[in-house]
């Protein structure tokens, strides 16, 4: 049988949601230039000439699991190094960083079915984040935007899901929550709801897979397909 994204053979049953928690960069957006140049303009802050390009992608992925990045830098003070990351990464995503092709329509199929909301790790206000939104239209298929300030413990807690939750008036088992990391779906396995893994981001299906999802998709493009 054609694989179709799951993760294990699974009835074709559409997956029954009241409503929708997204990430935001590499399951919206697409963010990947953005951890370049961080990479870039941090590495060449610190001194040095060239870096490992798998790098790239292995320092979020550490970052967002609040894993040390120390043994990644060589010496390099870590402290000064991420002040330059994340500068960059925040000012290079607000400017930069765009919608996955067709995601506005997959929003609009989608609001149809359930009511959506956004929860993302950027540490910036709400409003920003709702600013980019509207630069591409999309701010108005949300009913909630949360950033990791709006929080005590950004994901993998589950705090940001169950506020985000409590506001939609929806309970953890109508829900799901669709993101491109392992946090994604580790803190929505913590709140209680459904799970969908995307591989747009920069998160490898092996790695998903291990999170065990209930769901992996090649993008959030074919989410309104398996939902109702």
């Amino acid at each position: 049988m054609k694989e179709l994204g799951f993760v294990e053979p699974m009835s074709r049953a559409k997956i029954k949601v009241k409503c929708i928690l997204m990430d935001l960069d590499g399951t919206i957006f697409d963010s990947r230039r953005a951890y370049l140049e961080a990479a870039k303009r941090a590495f060449a802050a610190t001194g040095a000439e060239t870096f490992d390009v798998t790098l790239v992608t292995e320092i979020p992925k550490r970052l967002e699991q609040n894993l040390p990045i120390d043994d990644l830098l060589h010496g390099i003070e870590t402290k000064k190094f991420l002040d330059v990351y994340l500068e960059t990464y925040y000012s290079t995503t607000a400017d930069k960083a765009k919608p996955f092709q067709n995601v506005e329509e997959t929003l609009r199929n989608l609001v149809r079915k359930a009511k959506l909301a956004l929860i993302t790790r950027r540490h910036v206000p709400c409003k920003e984040v709702i600013q980019e939104l509207e630069k591409f239209h999309l701010a108005q298929h949300f009913q909630q935007v949360i950033t990791a300030l709006d929080t005590r413990n950004p994901k993998p807690s589950p705090e940001a899901l169950i506020k985000c939750l409590q506001k939609l008036k929806c309970e953890a088992s109508s829900c799901l929550i669709v993101g491109d990391s392992v946090v994604d779906v580790r803190a929505g396995k913590s709140a209680g709801m459904k799970t969908v893994a995307v591989l747009s981001g920069i998160y490898s299906r092996e790695e998903l897979k291990r999170e065990n999802p209930d769901l992996i998709l090649e993008s959030i493009n074919q989410l309104p397909d398996f939902v109702e």
